[in-house]
C-alpha cells in the first residue's frame, strides 16, 4: 500500500519538477528534460493502475485544521479506482506522445509556423499541465479537484497563447474567461455543500436537501459544460486551435476537456442517486450541442477546427452516456467511461496528423491541399484510421464504446429516438471525414501537396503509436469500465 501512494506522488511531482527544470533550460534541453519527465509519469501512470486494478484506494494525507468545522478531517490525498484509471491512461500515455511529438514540431523547421524561441515556456506549461490533469484524476474530494481544475484553466490559457501573436492571445484569454465561468460554478457549489454538508465529498452532495441537491448538482453541470465546451460555452474550443497543434491534441481532444465529463461521471458514480431530470437536462443539452456540432464542421476549411467541432460532438456523447446512467443504464455509464478513452486516441491522432500535415505541407486548409497521400503515405494512412477509428467503425477504438451507450439507449423509455439521432450523427461524421480524408490526400497533388515532405522520426513515431492505440484503447479500458456502476460505486 505504501508503494501505492509514493507511485501516486511520484506521478504528481515528477512533472512537476520536470517543468521547473525545463523552464529554466536552454531550448533543446527543456524538450529532454519534458521527454524523460512525460516518459517516467507515463511508465508510473500505467504502473498504478496496474497495481490498483481493480480495487479503489483513498489515502488522505492532510487536513485543514483551520477551517471551522474541518477540525481532523482529512481533506487532500490521492485515490485510484477504475474511473481515475482510465483518465490517468489518456493523461500519461498520450501526454508523452504529444510532448515527443513536440520536441520536433517545435523547431524552424516547420513549415507552417516556425518556432524560434519560447520552447522551455511551453514545456514548462505544459508539463505543468500534465501535473494538473493528474491531480484531477486523483482528487479524493471536490476541493482538491477544484484546485487543480484551476490549475488547468490557467495552463491552458498559457498553452493557447504561447506565439503571442493577437489571434492567439484572443484564443487564450476567451478560453480562459469562459472556462472561468464554470470555475465560479464550481467555486460556489463548494460553498454551499460545505456550509450545508460540513463536507468536500463527492458523495456529500446526496446528502444535501432536495432543493440544495439540484441546486449543486447544477452548478457543477454548469461547470462541466464550460470545460468540455457544450452549448452555450461552446465557443471558446474552435478558437483556442490558434494553439500550437500537439497542445490542441492533448488539451483540446484528450485531457482538459475530459475534465468536465470526469467530474459529472464521478459524481454519478460516487455512491448517491442523481435526480432523472437532472439527466434528462444533460441529455438534451448533450444532443443540442452535437448537432449544433455537426452543423459547425460542416463549413470548416481549417482542418483543426473541424476536428475542433468533432471532440464537441464526442462530449455529447460521453454527457449522453452518463445522462443513462442516470437514468439506471450501467452498460451506458460505462460506454460514456469508455469514451473518454476511446475518443481520446483517435481525436488525439487525428490532432496530431493534421499538425504533421501542417509541418509538411505549410497549411492546413482543406481548400489547398489535394494528392498528399504520395507525399506523406504515413499521414493519408494515418489520417484514414483516426477517422474510421473516431465514428466508430468497427474494430477500432470508438465503435466499443458507441455500442454501449447505443446499446445503454435501447435499455431507457426514450431510446429508441435517441438511437436514431446517435447514427445520423455517426453517418455524418463518417461520411463528411471520408470526404475530407480523399480531398486532401487523393486526386492530383496540389501546389503546396507536391512541395510537402515526411516530418522528423519522433513525429511519425507518435503517428504509429497513435494508430496502435486506435485498436487497442478499448481492450485495455474495457476490463477496468466493467467494474463501474451509476450510483452504486464499484
Amino acid at each position: 500500500m505504501l508503494a501505492t501512494v509514493l507511485l501516486m506522488l511520484a506521478l504528481l511531482i515528477i512533472p512537476v519538477i520536470g517543468a521547473i527544470l525545463a523552464g529554466v533550460a536552454r531550448p533543446r534541453a527543456s524538450a529532454a528534460i519534458a521527454a524523460v519527465c512525460s516518459l517516467a509519469a507515463a511508465a508510473i501512470g500505467v504502473e498504478v493502475v496496474i497495481l490498483a486494478y481493480p480495487g479503489a484506494q483513498t489515502h488522505l494525507l492532510a487536513g485543514l485544521p483551520w477551517l471551522p468545522g474541518a477540525e481532523g478531517i482529512g481533506v487532500f490525498g490521492v485515490m485510484i479506482d477504475p474511473l481515475s484509471s482510465i483518465m490517468l491512461l489518456v493523461i500519461t500515455v498520450i501526454g508523452f506522445l504529444v510532448v515527443l511529438y513536440s520536441t520536433e514540431y517545435l523547431s524552424e523547421r516547420n513549415a507552417e509556423h516556425p518556432y524560434r524561441e519560447g520552447q522551455p515556456r511551453y514545456y514548462f506549461w505544459l508539463l505543468l499541465f500534465l501535473a494538473s490533469m493528474v491531480g484531477v484524476a486523483m482528487s479524493p474530494n471536490l476541493l482538491q479537484l477544484f484546485i487543480f481544475w484551476e490549475m488547468t484553466t490557467l495552463c491552458s490559457w498559457a498553452l493557447i497563447s504561447h506565439t503571442q501573436e493577437p489571434a492567439a492571445q484572443r484564443a487564450g484569454f476567451k478560453a480562459l474567461i469562459m472556462t472561468h465561468i464554470g470555475g465560479f460554478g464550481f467555486l460556489v457549489a463548494l460553498l454551499i455543500l460545505f456550509a450545508s454538508a460540513g463536507s468536500f465529498e463527492f458523495a456529500a452532495v446526496g446528502r444535501l436537501g432536495g432543493g440544495l441537491k439540484t441546486a449543486v448538482f447544477v452548478l457543477l453541470l454548469v461547470a462541466a459544460w464550460a470545460k468540455s465546451a457544450q452549448i452555450p460555452f461552446h465557443t471558446w474550443l474552435p478558437d483556442a486551435m490558434e494553439a500550437p497543434t500537439p497542445v490542441s491534441a492533448y488539451l483540446h481532444a484528450a485531457a482538459m476537456v475530459k475534465a468536465g465529463v470526469y467530474l459529472i461521471a464521478r459524481l454519478v458514480v460516487s455512491g448517491w442517486q442523481v435526480p432523472v431530470e437532472m439527466g434528462v437536462l444533460m441529455a438534451v443539452m448533450a444532443v443540442l450541442t452535437m448537432f449544433m456540432g455537426v452543423l459547425g464542421y460542416l463549413r470548416q476549411d481549417d482542418l483543426k477546427r473541424l476536428l475542433a467541432y468533432s471532440t464537441i460532438v464526442h462530449l455529447g456523447y460521453v454527457l449522453i452516456g452518463i445522462s443513462l446512467g442516470v437514468f439506471g443504464s450501467r452498460i451506458g455509464y460505462q460506454g460514456a467511461v469508455l469514451h473518454i478513452l476511446c475518443h481520446g486516441a483517435a481525436k488525439g491522432t487525428l490532432f496530431l496528423c493534421v499538425g504533421a500535415v501542417a509541418y509538411g505541407a505549410g497549411t492546413r486548409r482543406i481548400s489547398e491541399l489535394s494528392g498528399l497521400a504520395r507525399r506523406m503515405p504515413l499521414e493519408a494512412v494515418t489520417f484514414i484510421i483516426g477517422a474510421l477509428a473516431v465514428t466508430g467503425v468497427p474494430p477500432l477504438a470508438c465503435f466499443w464504446s458507441k455500442f454501449f451507450i447505443f446499446a445503454g439507449a435501447l435499455e431507457t423509455p426514450a431510446g429508441l429516438p435517441l438511437v436514431i439521432l446517435l447514427a445520423a450523427e455517426s453517418a455524418i461524421s463518417f461520411g463528411w471525414l471520408m470526404w475530407v480524408a480523399q480531398r486532401v490526400f487523393l486526386g492530383q497533388p496540389s501546389q503546396v501537396a507536391a512541395a510537402a515532405g515526411d516530418p522528423p522520426w519522433a513525429m511519425s513515431f507518435t503517428l504509429v503509436a497513435g494508430m496502435v492505440l486506435c485498436f487497442a484503447a478499448p481492450y485495455v479500458g474495457l476490463p477496468l469500465v466493467r467494474l463501474l456502476a451509476p450510483g452504486g460505486g464499484f
